[in-house]
């Protein structure tokens, strides 16, 4: 039993390792939008944080639990939009790594820009992070300022995804 284990533990943590990202994309608004448009055929979660967030940092753990549990639903697809600046691309790798994240991390280098594309995520959006958008069928269903709690994010999903 105990041999089972190890052998269910190794497997899991190649998984995980085989799952993280080694290069993040790097893109401006009008490449996030499209890349947004481009899933129609999904739900897709679209979270807004930074590295130096702790509310962020604080609700990432449950967004990777849903991930995980939605990874093998072929209408789910969810963004992690890291704000962090250009130079700190190495740091967002290594975050990526250290907490074991396994959505789709995309730096979005168009800080200097804001307030032009934060209006056009959301009208109501005053800039702060962490945020969530919803997407379905390409339109905006939803949009979350503030930290997400898992059981709210899931029941977002799991409405959403039916």
């Amino acid at each position: 039993m105990k041999t089972l284990i190890k052998i269910s533990a190794v497997f899991l943590f190649c998984i995980i390792c085989k799952a993280q990202q080694t290069e993040v994309p790097v893109m401006k608004y009008e490449d996030l939008e499209k890349r947004i448009q481009r899933e129609k055929e999904h739900l897709v979660v679209v979270n807004f944080w930074a590295t130096t967030c702790a509310p962020c940092v604080k609700e990432l753990p449950h967004f990777m639990e849903i991930n995980n549990e939605y990874s093998g639903n072929a209408k789910f697809k969810m963004f992690l939009v890291s704000l962090d600046r250009l130079a700190d691309k190495e740091r967002v790798l290594k975050f990526i790594k250290n907490k074991n994240i396994t959505a789709e991390v995309i730096l979005l280098d168009d800080i200097k820009r804001m307030n032009t594309w934060i209006p056009k995520f959301e009208k109501e959006w005053d800039g702060n992070i962490p945020v969530t958008l919803f997407y379905k069928n390409g339109e905006k269903i939803k949009f979350n300022d503030g930290e997400m709690s898992k059981e709210e994010l899931k029941k977002t999903i799991t409405e959403n995804l039916q």
